[in-house]
């Protein structure tokens, strides 16, 4: 069955980085682009970034642009958040997420807090 667990969320002051990782399973990795969400109470889960299957192309939502990289690693099952300059702001559960027509996959979420 397709699984998607996610790691490296944490504390972190503003202006910190951190990296996420999310490990793929259940179904042909480097078939699929990924894509990273994030959440807060209260509030619908937004669109972080998305990667294409090869890694060649990637979009990111304005508000991240240029602060965040999605990256993959088709030959470890893995697609990386990296998250530079944070703010206040993207204190958030982070999810990962890949749609299998017609459904999309969740992992579990990481909580990401930014706070001084």
């Amino acid at each position: 069955q397709v699984q998607l667990v996610e790691s490296g969320g944490g504390l972190v002051q503003p202006g910190g980085s951190l990296r996420l990782s999310c490990a793929a399973s259940g179904f042909t990795f480097s078939s699929y682009a990924m894509s990273w969400y994030r959440q807060t109470p209260g509030k619908e889960r937004e669109l972080v970034a998305t990667i294409s299957t090869a890694g060649f192309s990637t979009t990111y939502t304005n508000s991240m642009k240029g602060r965040f990289t999605i990256s993959r690693d088709n030959a470890k099952n893995t697609v990386y958040l990296q998250m530079n300059s944070l703010k206040p702001e993207d204190t958030a559960v982070y999810y990962c997420n890949v749609r299998l027509f017609p459904r999309n996959y969740w992992g579990q979420g990481t909580q990401v807090t930014v706070s001084s």
